[in-house]
C-alpha cells in the first residue's frame, strides 16, 4: 500500500546545526523512556553482525525453520510471561543457540528471542516467508506487555527491509480487529474476546517500532501511520495499557521524524487528531505529580509543533490551555511528597514537578521561536491570563516564573518584528504591574522582571537604543518599599506608560487597572487606583481613551464596596474632567439613563471643583438646547434625545447637593433651558406621564420627558430657597397651565409675577430674558416675552435695566411672527414703567373705584375687585401709599360674606393688596394681616373649594410677610396634607410663629362661635378647643381677666344652642374656661 497522506515540497535542506532550543527539546525528548526494550532499540549489539552473516548465508528453508522453532517456543510459553526469564532450556532452543554461535544464558531472556525472530524477517528475501511468519508472530498471545512489546520490536524490525509486507499486514489486522469487533455479542465466549482486547495496543507499538526502524523511509508514510494510531486510541478501550502504547508510539515517531533531516520539505496533515489525543490523556491525569506522563506529552508536543505546517492558533490555544491547566493545578510543591507512589519515581518530587515545568518551558518557547514577535508574545500571555488572576498563591506563582523566562528566553535570543503593536499588550503588562504586590515576595520579584522585560521589548520595537530617564529607575525596583519612593517610582512608571505605548495599549492597560478595583484583594485594588490617579492626573490624558474609561468606571463600581476606593475614582473622574470637561459630559450622559444609580457618583465628582462643575451646568445647558424638529423624531430615537438626557441629569443635580451652589448660580440660564425645552415638548407631543399621576410629590420620580421637564421646573425653585415662588405658583394651580399650548404663556406668566414678588433671581432672568428675545426660535421668544412683561411691573426692574434698553427690545418684538410675542410686546410698552405719567390716572382711578367699593349697597363687589386687582397689577412698580391700607380693611369685612365668589374675591385681592402698600406702610398692613390669619384659617374649611384654595394662598402669603417660623414646612401641610393630622400641624406652625398673641388669636376665634356658616363656626370651635387644651398654660401667662370673661360669656351663650356639636363643644370646655379664670392675673 503506498503511502497518501504526507505532501513534499522543495526547499533548501535543513541545516545539520540545530539552535540551542531545537538541541534541548531533542535531548529530552530521546531521554524520555519508552519500554522494557530499549535496550534493543538503542544499542547495537556486539553479536548483531555475526548472527546477521549467519542468517543471509542460511538458506530460505532454513530461515523458516528457526523462525518456526522461535514461534513454537514462544507460543508454548506464552501462559509463562509473568515471568521475565524462561526457568527451563528446551532442547531445539539450545541447538539454534549453538548453530547461531549465541551464548546458551541469552536462552533465558525472553526479548531477545523476538529480537532474533525480527532479525531473521529482515534479512529473508522471501516476502512469501515473510507475510507467513509475520502471520504468525500476530497471531500470539497479546494479553500480556512483555508479549506485545516483543511482537511490536519484531514488526518493527522486518518493516526495515519489508515495510509493504509488514504494513498490509497490520491494515489487515486492522480489518480484522474491527470485524471482530462489530460481530462481538452478550453470547460470546470471554476467550474470544480476550485474544483482541489487546490487539489495538499491540498495533500502536508495531507502528512506533516501524517509524523507529525504517528512518529514511518513514516520511512518507507519517501521516498514514498517523491516521491508524488515531484510530487504534480513539476506538480501543481507555485504560493504562493503551494510554502506555499509544503514547510510547508517538514518542518513537516523533524521535523518528525529527531525526530525520528531510522532515521540513514535507506537510504533515493528521497531526492536528494526534495532538488532540495527547490532550485528551493529558485532561483525564489526575491532579497528582507521580509519573513523567505530563512531561513526555508536552515535550512530543512541542516535537509535533516543529513539523510542517505550523500549528493554527485553534490547535495552539487548546494545546496552550491543557497543558497549563494540566501543570498549573497541581498541588503545591511542597505537598506533591505527599501524592508521590510510584516505585518507578525519583525521590525528590521537586525534581519531578521541575522537568514537567521545563517541559512546558519549551513549548511557550518554542511557539515563540516559531513566530517571533510581539503578537505571538502576546498571543501566549494571553492564555496566562487566567492563571495571573488566580487565587491560588501557587498558581500565580507558577504564572509568572512561566513569564518570565519566556521573556527572557525572547529578549537574549530572539529579535521581534518590529510592525506588530498588539493593543493586548497593554492589558497584560498593567495585570503583571497589579502583580507587584502580591502576597508571595517571588511574585512580586518575578511579575517586576516581567513588566521591566516587556518595557524593552516596546523600546526595542520603536527602536529605542537608550532607555527613558524614567525607565532607569525602575531598574532596582523595591515591591516591599511602600513610601514616599514608592509613590515616585510609580508616578514614574505612568509616565514611561503613557510615552511609550500606543494609545491603544495604554487604553487597555487603563481598563485592566480599573477592572481590577473591585478584586477582593485589597492591595492589587490599592495599587490599581494609585496607578490609575496617576495616570488621570497626569497633564496630556488622549481624548480618545476618555470614554472607554468611564464606561469601565461605570461598570466597576456597583461592585466597589471601599470607600477608599470610591473616592480613588472620584479623584480621576474629575481630572479627566479638569482636562476634558466636554468629552467626559459627552461620555456620561451617553452611559445610562440619568435616574440611574450608578451614575451620579461620576457627576458628583465633577463637583469638586467649582469651575469644572459650572462647566457641566453650561454644556448641559447647551446639550439641552440641541432640539431636532419633530418631523426628524423617531420612535427609537427619542430615548436617546441628547437634550432629553441632559433633561434628565439636570433634574437630577438639582437635588443633589454638590451641584447647589452651582445650579445657584447658573439659575437664570437653567430656568429658562427648562421652559423652553418645556414649550419644545409640547410642541413635538412628547407628553406621555405628563398627567397620569394624582399626587404633586417632589419626591416622586418623574415618568415621561414633560413630567420631568415639569419637576425639574419645580425643583429649581424648591432646592434654591425660592420656595415661596414655587409654593405661590402651586396655591394658585398655576404649575397646570405649563402643560398645554394654550396656556402655557399664561403659566410663565403666573411664574414671572410671583418671581417678581418675591425678587427671585430678577437681574440674572431679565439679562437671560432679553437674549431669548433675539434668538431666531419661536419658543425662545415667547418665553422671554412673558417674563420680561411681567418683570415691568416689579419695582426692581428698573434698577437692573435702562427705559432704552427695555423699549428697544419691545419695539424689536413687534415685528415677531409670533402673534404672541407681538401683544405681550405692545403689553409691556404700554406699562407703567415705560410710560411714568401712566400711574397717575391709574391711582385715581383706583381712588374713585374705592369709593363705590367702601359703599354697603354696592351691587357687583366681584367685578370691581377683579377691576381693583388689575390696576392694582399695573400700578405695581409705583407705591399706592395708604389705598392699600383702606382696600385690605374693607377687604376682611367681606370674608365672612353670604356669596362665596365674594368671598374667593375678597381672599384673592388680599392677598395681592398687602404687598402694594410700600415699605412706609409695611407696619400698618402687617397689623391688618395679623386680624386677618384666623379668618383666613377658618376659610380653608369652606365648603366651596375654591374659597378654600384662595385662602390657603394668600393664608401661606400673610405667614411669609409676618416671617413666621416654619414657613417651607406650613406650604408643604397646605399643598399636600389631608386630613385631621394635617389641620393640626398648620394649627402648631400658626400657634408656633405668634408665640404671645393669644389673646389677639382667641378674639379673633370668638368672633366666629355666631357666624351663620356652619363650617366657619366648626372651625372656630375646634380652634379654640386645641386652644384651650394644647396652650393651657401659655394662656395662663397672656391672657387677662377681661379675656377669659369674654371667652366664659362666649361659652354660655352657646348653652341653649340646638346643635349637637355645639352643646358638645360647651360641655368639653365650658370647664376649662371656668379653671382658666383662676390663674389668669388682673
Amino acid at each position: 500500500m503506498a503511502p497518501g497522506g504526507s505532501s513534499k515540497r522543495s526547499s533548501p535542506h535543513r541545516k545539520a546545526s540545530l539552535p540551542l532550543l531545537m538541541q534541548e527539546q531533542k535531548q529530552e525528548l530521546d531521554n524520555l523512556d519508552v519500554g522494557l526494550f530499549g535496550e534493543y532499540m538503542n544499542i547495537n549489539p556486539s553479536w548483531e553482525d555475526m548472527v546477521v552473516n549467519k542468517i543471509k548465508n542460511m538458506l530460505v528453508t532454513e530461515q523458516g525453520l528457526v523462525l518456526d522453532t522461535i514461534c513454537h517456543f514462544l507460543e508454548k510459553e506464552s501462559q509463562l510471561w509473568e515471568k521475565p526469564e524462561v526457568s527451563f532450556r528446551d532442547a531445539s532452543v539450545l541447538k539454534l543457540f549453538e548453530f547461531l554461535s549465541l551464548d546458551p544464558r541469552k536462552s533465558t531472556d525472553k526479548a531477545f528471542f523476538f529480537y532474533l525472530y525480527g532479525m531473521i524477517l529482515r534479512e529473508c528475501p522471501s516476502v512469501e516467508q515473510v507475510q507467513c511468519h509475520l502471520a504468525s508472530l500476530l497471531d500470539l498471545s497479546h494479553q500480556h506487555s512483555r508479549q506485545r512489546e516483543g511482537i511490536a520490536l519484531a514488526v518493527g524490525l522486518a518493516s526495515t527491509k519489508h515495510l509493504q509486507e509488514v504494513w498490509a499486514l497490520l491494515e489487515h489486522l486492522g480489518r480484522t480487529k474491527f470485524l471482530r469487533s462489530a460481530a462481538v455479542t452478550e453470547d460470546s465466549q470471554p476467550s474470544e474476546n480476550l485474544r483482541w482486547k489487546w490487539v489495538s495496543s499491540t498495533s500502536l507499538l508495531c507502528y512506533g517500532q516501524i517509524a523507529k526502524h525504517t528512518k529514511e523511509q518513514i516520511l512518507p508514510w507519517v501521516d498514514n501511520i498517523v491516521s491508524r494510531m488515531v484510530y487504534y486510541y480513539s476506538c480501543g478501550p481507555y485504560d493504562e495499557i493503551l494510554k502506555s502504547s499509544f503514547l510510547s508510539a508517538v514518542i518513537l515517531l516523533t524521535r523518528s521524524i525529527q531525526a530525520e533531516y528531510g522532515s521540513q520539505r514535507y506537510k504533515f496533515t493528521q497531526m492536528p487528531e494526534l495532538v488532540q489525543c495527547l490532550l485528551g490523556i493529558l485532561q483525564k491525569e489526575p491532579n497528582s505529580l507521580t509519573t513523567f506522563l505530563r512531561q513526555k506529552i508536552i515535550l512530543v508536543i512541542v516535537g509535533l509543533s516543529n513539523l510542517r505546517p505550523r500549528f493554527k492558533p485553534l490547535l495552539k490555544s487548546q494545546v496552550l490551555k491543557a497543558c497549563l491547566q494540566s501543570v498549573y493545578m497541581l498541588p503545591p510543591t511542597k505537598d506533591l511528597n505527599n501524592d508521590s507512589f510510584s516505585m518507578d519515581l525519583p525521590s525528590d518530587s521537586m525534581l519531578l514537578y521541575k522537568k514537567t515545568a521545563r517541559a512546558l518551558d519549551l513549548l511557550l518557547q518554542n511557539f515563540i521561536s516559531e513566530n517571533p514577535s510581539m503578537d505571538e508574545v502576546c498571543f501566549l500571555l494571553q492564555h496566562l491570563e487566567h492563571w495571573l488572576k488566580s487565587d491560588k498563591t501557587h498558581e500565580r506563582s507558577r504564572a509568572v516564573q512561566s513569564i518570565h523566562l519566556l521573556l527572557q528566553y525572547v529578549a537574549d535570543s530572539l529579535k521581534l518584528a518590529k510592525e506588530a503593536v498588539p493593543s493586548m499588550l497593554g492589558h497584560q503588562i498593567g495585570l503583571l504591574t497589579l502583580l507587584w504586590r502580591d502576597k508571595d515576595k517571588v511574585t512580586q520579584q518575578h511579575s517586576h522582571f516581567c513588566v521591566y522585560l516587556l518595557m524593552e521589548l516596546v523600546f526595542q520595537q520603536k527602536g529605542k537604543l537608550v532607555e527613558s530617564a524614567q525607565w532607569s529607575k525602575m531598574k532596582h525596583f523595591e515591591s516591599n518599599m511602600f513610601n514616599r519612593e514608592w509613590e515616585m517610582k510609580l508616578y514614574h512608571l505612568a509616565k514611561v506608560f503613557k510615552e511609550d505605548l500606543t494609545v491603544a495599549q495604554h487604553t487597555q492597560l487603563i481598563l485592566t487597572l480599573v477592572h481590577s478595583l473591585s478584586s477582593s484583594n485589597h492591595l492589587c485594588c490599592d495599587l490599581a487606583a494609585k496607578l490609575l490617579l496617576l495616570i488621570c492626573v497626569e497633564p496630556g490624558f488622549r481624548k480618545e481613551q476618555v470614554a472607554e474609561l468611564l464606561q469601565g468606571l461605570f461598570q466597576e463600581l456597583p461592585n466597589i464596596r471601599s470607600k477608599s476606593i470610591q473616592k480613588t475614582i472620584s479623584q480621576a473622574t474629575l481630572a479627566l474632567g479638569t482636562q476634558h470637561i466636554q468629552e467626559v459630559v459627552e461620555v456620561i450622559l451617553s452611559l445610562s439613563q440619568p435616574s440611574e444609580r450608578w451614575i451620579l457618583p461620576l457627576w458628583k465628582a465633577l463637583a469638586a471643583n467649582n469651575h469644572v462643575a459650572r462647566d457641566v451646568i453650561i454644556l448641559l445647558y447647551i446639550k439641552l438646547k440641541l432640539r431636532p424638529p419633530r418631523r426628524l423624531l423617531q420612535s427609537t430615537y427619542r430615548a436617546r434625545l441628547v437634550s432629553l438626557m441632559a433633561l434628565g441629569t439636570i433634574y437630577e443635580l438639582l437635588y443633589t447637593k454638590e451641584y447647589r451652589n452651582t445650579v445657584c448660580w447658573a439659575f437664570s440660564g437653567i430656568l429658562l433651558g427648562l421652559l423652553t425645552e418645556l414649550y419644545y415638548l409640547l410642541e413635538v407631543g412628547l407628553v406621555q406621564g405628563m398627567f397620569d399621576y394624582q399626587e404633586d410629590d417632589l419626591g416622586s420620580k418623574p415618568l415621561g420627558p414633560c413630567r420631568t421637564c415639569m419637576e425639574a421646573l419645580k425643583g429649581l425653585f424648591w432646592t434654591n430657597q425660592y420656595w415661596e415662588v414655587f409654593a405661590d405658583v402651586k396655591l394658585i394651580q398655576g404649575w397646570e397651565l405649563f402643560g398645554q399650548l394654550e396656556t402655557f404663556p399664561k403659566g410663565v406668566m403666573l411664574l414671572a409675577r410671583a418671581m417678581a414678588h418675591y425678587n427671585c433671581e430678577i437681574k440674572a432672568v431679565l439679562g437671560q430674558a432679553l437674549i431669548s428675545l433675539k434668538s431666531a426660535e419661536e419658543r425662545d421668544n415667547i418665553v422671554g416675552i412673558c417674563i420680561i412683561t411681567e418683570f415691568l411691573n416689579s419695582p426692581d426692574a428698573s434698577q437692573y435695566m435702562s427705559w432704552k434698553i427695555m423699549s428697544n427690545s419691545l419695539n424689536l418684538c413687534l415685528s415677531s411672527r409670533n402673534q404672541i410675542v407681538r401683544a405681550m410686546s405692545l403689553k409691556g410698552l404700554g406699562s407703567t414703567l415705560m410710560h411714568p405719567k401712566k400711574a397717575t390716572l391709574l391711582r385715581n382711578k383706583l381712588m374713585e373705584l374705592l369709593d363705590n367699593f367702601l359703599q354697603p349697597d354696592f351691587k357687583d363687589p366681584e367685578g370691581l375687585m377683579k377691576i381693583m386687582g388689575h390696576l392694582l397689577y399695573c400700578l405695581g412698580v409705583q407705591d399706592i401709599g395708604i389705598i392699600s391700607l383702606k382696600i385690605a380693611q374693607h377687604l376682611l369685612t367681606l370674608f365672612t360674606d353670604e356669596r362665596a365668589t365674594v368671598r374667593e374675591g375678597a381672599i384673592f385681592l388680599f392677598g395681592d393688596v398687602i404687598y402694594y402698600g410700600g415699605k412706609k406702610l409695611r407696619p400698618s398692613l402687617k397689623d391688618v394681616v395679623s386680624q386677618a390669619t384666623v379668618p383666613l384659617l377658618f376659610n380653608m374649611a369652606d365648603p366651596c373649594q375654591e374659597v378654600a384654595m384662595k385662602a390657603k394662598f394668600t393664608f401661606l402669603r400673610c405667614a411669609i410677610l409676618l416671617k413666621w417660623e416654619f414657613g417651607k414646612e406650613l406650604f408643604s401641610k397646605l399643598a399636600w396634607g389631608q386630613g385631621l393630622g394635617a389641620a393640626n400641624d398648620i394649627f402648631v406652625y400658626m400657634l408656633e410663629s405668634n408665640v404671645g398673641n393669644y389673646q389677639q388669636l382667641l378674639s379673633q376665634a370668638l368672633t366666629y362661635l355666631n357666624s351663620s356658616h356652619m363650617t366657619m363656626k366648626l372651625a372656630a370651635m375646634k380652634f379654640i378647643g386645641a386652644l384651650l387644651q394644647d396652650y393651657f398654660n401659655d394662656l395662663c401667662l397672656y391672657l387677662r381677666k377681661n379675656d377669659v370673661n369674654i371667652l366664659k360669656n362666649c361659652l354660655e351663650a352657646l348653652r341653649h344652642d340646638t346643635d349637637s356639636r355645639t352643646q358638645r363643644f360647651y360641655q368639653n370646655y365650658w370647664n376649662d374656661a371656668v379653671e382658666l379664670s383662676y390663674y389668669v392675673q388682673d
